[in-house]
């Protein structure tokens, strides 16, 4: 399935296990958000820590449970994940979920 096939079916669990692992605002980037996903693409979601709750245990478990929702690879990260180089541009065209 492509992933922004899965995102559209499973916007609402997509948003709720992002909450329910310690995390918020999840949002898409990547191929899904340019239309080119395509049947071995993966789903790359960037979500916002929430200080105290959000682990990197919380992230895997986030990545888990929505590989398991939908049946596409995911990318969970963090806006400090991503390198520098492309940070703003990631930002910039982010789409909430």
């Amino acid at each position: 399935m492509k992933p922004s096939v899965a995102l559209q079916a499973h916007r609402d669990r997509i948003r709720s296990v992002v909450e329910s692992h310690g995390a918020r605002n999840p949002r898409v980037f990547g191929s899904v958000v340019h239309g080119t996903d395509g049947e071995t693409s993966d789903l790359d979601l960037l979500v916002d820590p929430i200080e105290g709750r959000t682990t990197l245990l919380s992230l895997v478990r986030i990545k888990r449970d929505i590989e398991a929702i939908t049946g596409v690879a995911t990318d969970v990260l963090t806006p400090m994940s991503l390198h520098e180089r492309f940070r703003q541009a990631v930002l910039a065209e982010a789409l909430p979920v």
